[in-house]
């Protein structure tokens, strides 16, 4: 067999690389806003609708292109940043591989609009498929126009494994606001549907960051600064107390690139030990200024992962400073000799003699005797040990008897059928009192280890439950058996609990409201970003409304989960979890019980809403096993 490999035509090697460069709507905006900010704008404008599948549209006022350029902007591996392999360790710009237009040219229908300055005609061209269909003079405004058309039309398969049109517009959001963050002295908008999402003003930093986040955001932000011959760090971390179980606001931003490195995610989280809220993390926007040539960012082709020179200097640089940071905020406000407040120090009196106190001790109390005298009158009985004894006074003991000659209520009991029982155990003594009942034999059938296990006999050897994973379930059907019936019950709010969300969050709140509500949770939006807690699932009075609804954007936030089809469930899983037992919580047997009934009165009871491991037993053969030697 010869002549079996031979070259790619333009078209299909376009398209694989779209695979790489292009993975959803969201790519093509975040492609198409980074050449925007490489073309020198101040405004850059993007509107998108049915979250980018049908029309993407990015406006700035850049420089522009002449029609020689504007041609070639599609060809693959063409660019204007690089001329030699040396120049890739020397970037200051965001695009620069010559992938993305011919990438999005080979998948969509695309359209070009722009105009240089010195101009007095513009170019528009139009391309599908990566074949152009036409190129003529246009009038138009200075900068350039791209509109995208029907995302992955001419691949199918593509186009099925998008998400639904609230999973999309998520991304879309994501890469919007980490280019926004990167950019701040750039005014940029997003509309979609029609409806503005962000409009967000040129500024500072952290004004960009608050009008992006809210303005709660603003009272929360600790400000980070430290300048060394490596790297220079500055931005703003999140108060401790704000930290929230939602992953979203956390931000990396090397040359005004925003970057994914958990290796310094872990720096930052070190820093923060022991100040945490389990299971929480704390919102923070660092930027890094490094010299392009210890740093590669030609690792992916998204350019969002990179790679530093030497990456432990870096982590400990940064761990200080989010430290010393940290250490500011949380001193105590020094003295200010400035102030005109005297203080007022008390001068000693001199014919004042101070007189020792005196303290009274008992040289013949011992702890340990007291504790065995304790037990000894517990069971009836006596211990003799050493140590000293305080000497015991019998003066007018006799006087104790006086009067009690003739009072037959304090006879000892005799040979009678009275009962005399002495104290005892707690368990024993209720034992004792039951007869050995069998709802209270039961109760004690349970033992729970670590305030985690609960532990019971049966018949096949030692069952262990989770505690944690058994009431998941046991709430989770509890809410799918409402969800069936039609009827959740939920408990009003005297006094509404008030929630403020960023524009993502409002968007997945405001797409989740009406199964919420079918869950017990409603939901009131009040103004922009803020909504009221009207009523909360019955039951469930120990949780927060904050935590329920905290917990369930954290698990729809980044999964990809069908609304539609398991919306219901998803939820019911979400809150279930919040409003679980938790671990290091101590049971009764009253308690550990009533859960054993309820845990195998569900359809599952082997599994969590999660599919984790609720039961498992170590059988009877494993158990001689252990002890045969």
């Amino acid at each position: 067999m010869s002549d079996i490999i031979q070259l790619l035509p333009d078209s299909v090697a376009n398209q694989i690389a779209a695979g790489e460069v292009i993975q959803r709507p969201a790519s093509v905006i975040k492609e198409l806003m980074e050449n925007a900010v490489d073309a020198g704008a101040s405004e850059i404008q993007v509107v998108a609708a049915e979250a980018g599948k049908t029309l993407i549209q990015v406006i700035d006022n850049g420089s522009g292109m002449a029609e020689t350029d504007a041609r070639m902007s599609f060809e693959r591996h063409a660019t204007s940043k690089i001329r030699e392999a040396t120049d890739l360790f020397a970037l200051g710009t965001m695009g620069f591989r010559g992938e993305a237009l011919a990438s999005i040219a080979a998948i969509a229908q695309v359209e070009l609009k722009t105009r240089r300055d010195e101009d007095e005609l513009g170019v528009h061209i139009c391309i599908s498929g990566s074949s152009l269909e036409s190129q003529e003079p246009i009038q138009c405004a200075k900068g350039s126009q791209f509109i995208i058309k029907n995302l992955f039309y001419n691949v199918p398969a593509r186009r099925r494994f998008l998400k639904k049109n609230s999973t999309e517009l998520r991304h879309i959001i994501n890469e919007f606001q980490r280019v926004a963050l990167a950019n701040p002295e750039i005014a940029m908008s997003l509309i979609h549907n029609s409806v503005p999402l962000f409009n967000l003003p040129s500024g500072n930093f952290k004004q960009r960051i608050v009008n992006m986040m809210g303005k709660q955001m603003g009272d929360q932000l600790i400000p980070i600064e430290t300048d060394t011959v490596m790297v220079n760090i500055s931005g703003f971390v999140g108060k401790p107390e704000s930290a929230r179980k939602t992953m979203g606001d956390q931000f990396f931003f090397v040359n005004n690139r925003f970057m994914k490195h958990p290796y310094l995610h872990r720096a930052l989280m070190d820093a923060y030990d022991n100040i945490l809220q389990p299971e929480t993390i704390p919102a923070y926007f660092i930027c890094l200024e490094v010299d392009p040539k210890i740093v590669d960012v030609n690792i992916h082709p998204t350019k969002t992962e990179i790679k530093f020179e030497d990456e432990r200097a870096i982590w400990q640089i940064m761990n200080a400073a989010i430290r010393e940071s940290l250490g500011k905020f949380n001193m105590m406000p020094s003295i200010d000799f400035d102030t005109d407040d005297q203080i007022h120090i008390p001068v000693a009196n001199q014919d004042f003699s101070p007189v020792e106190p005196e303290i009274s001790v008992d040289p013949f109390y011992n702890p340990f005797e007291e504790e065995k005298k304790s037990a000894a009158a517990s069971y009836g009985g006596s211990f003799s040990g050493g140590g000293y004894e305080k000497p015991t006074k019998t003066e007018g003991w006799d006087k104790l008897y006086s009067g009690f000659e003739n009072d037959e209520s304090m006879q000892l009991p005799g040979n009678d059928n009275t009962q005399f029982v002495e104290h005892v155990e707690p368990v024993q003594q209720t034992l004792l009192s039951s007869g050995g009942d069998e709802s209270t034999l039961g109760q004690n059938r349970f033992f729970q280890l670590k305030n985690r296990y609960i532990l019971t006999t049966v018949k096949s050897g030692l069952m262990m439950i989770d505690q944690k994973r058994a009431h998941e379930r046991v709430v989770f059907e509890g809410f799918m058996h409402s969800i069936r019936k039609g009827a959740s019950l939920s408990q009003k709010s005297l006094f509404p609990e008030e929630l403020k969300f960023g524009p993502q969050e409002m968007a997945l709140v405001n797409e989740l409201k009406s199964d919420l509500l079918s869950l017990g949770l409603e939901l009131e939006q009040v103004d922009d970003g803020t909504f009221n807690v009207l009523s909360t699932p019955a039951g469930l009075e120990s949780v927060s409304a904050a935590q329920l609804v905290d917990g369930i954007l954290t698990d729809f936030r980044d999964g990809e989960v069908d609304l539609e089809k398991e919306v219901f469930e998803q939820i019911a899983g979400s809150m279930a979890k919040r409003a679980s037992i938790p671990y290091g919580k101590a049971l009764s047997g009253i308690e550990m019980s009533e859960l054993f009934d309820q845990l195998f009165a569900c359809q599952i009871p082997n599994f969590s809403p999660s599919g984790k491991s609720i039961i498992s037993i170590l059988d009877n053969d494993e158990l001689e096993k252990r002890f045969m030697s």
